[in-house]
């Protein structure tokens, strides 16, 4: 049975931990060619041995990427288009959460500059390249590819309502890829690329972990959560796999929230036991 991604090709940022890691190998699973962008390398060629193992019919390929950096993110999808001949779906999902982003008095000017670079201004290089690319996606009605495509953007529940715990240029940066998003979504849509962000709520992800670096901290986030947990990565894996295939053909300018219900709360309930993710993710970090 063909896969939700069959005959497509993916590139993934941020593709050796977290969202990024765990998309990369449900993507190839589907059947997409997929290239793994990450700063580490390394870490981005586990992930394709990984692959390997679990989907040996599709290719898969790690290159070195900066974000921040124009020529890099050019260098990638051109790495795409070489190798693969189109690009079909582009998920912008690398960022950072820095250690010393804080509120407005106490965040230094070069916190802020270096998270609006990867955060925000990465998405924007990743949308450009990725858009001149899926203009040029030839049609092949056999193996039902056509031009066009679909682009990610992670964002955050951060952008929606704030966060409780201060770190304002990440909220400020991924606010600004939600804009973003929806005003690429209009100006695309009748190109046949769709463009949405996926909104993670807090995630038991080493980029959050690290973050929420005391058990203070963890705790005033889950405060919040209906759920009383924080959410996989797997579990943005899926909601980027729809965003990714057809199944999601009438969908553009949305901010998809995969939060937990954080994001639609006013009080939760105290006192009772958090309800375990489901026995069927298989988490591999």
């Amino acid at each position: 049975m063909p896969g939700r991604l069959q005959n497509k090709v993916a590139l993934v940022t941020g593709a050796g931990s977290g969202i990024g890691l765990e998309s990369s190998i449900l993507f190839a699973q589907e059947g997409a060619n997929v290239v793994l962008v990450d700063i580490n390398l390394e870490a981005a060629q586990n992930v394709v041995a990984l692959i390997a193992t679990r989907s040996p019919n599709v290719k898969v390929l790690a290159t070195k990427a900066d974000v921040s950096k124009e020529a890099d993110v050019k260098a990638a999808v051109d790495l795409a288009i070489n190798e693969f001949g189109r690009l079909d779906v582009m998920f912008n999902n690398a960022g950072i959460m820095h250690p010393a982003d804080d509120n407005a008095l106490n965040t230094e000017e070069h916190i802020w500059d270096l998270t609006m670079q990867i955060n925000l201004k990465g998405v924007w290089w990743g949308c450009k390249y990725a858009i001149i690319a899926m203009r040029e996606n030839p049609t092949d009605e056999a193996k039902g590819l056509h031009r066009g495509g679909s682009i990610i953007n992670t964002a955050s529940f951060v952008a929606l309502m704030g966060a409780a715990t201060p770190q304002l240029a990440y909220t400020a940066s991924k606010g600004g890829v939600l804009a973003m998003t929806r005003e690429l979504a209009m100006v695309h849509a009748r190109e046949g690329i769709r463009i949405n962000s996926l909104c993670p709520g807090p995630l038991k992800t080493p980029l959050l972990m690290d973050f929420l670096d005391t058990e203070e901290k963890r705790q005033r986030r889950l405060v919040h959560l209906p759920m009383g947990r924080f959410g996989e990565a797997v579990e943005l894996a899926n909601a980027a796999l729809y965003l990714a295939s057809d199944e999601s053909s009438y969908v553009t300018g949305t901010d998809f929230k995969v939060d937990g219900g954080l994001s639609s709360a006013y009080v939760t309930a105290v006192g009772e036991p958090a309800l375990p993710p489901p026995t069927s993710l298989a988490t591999r970090q």
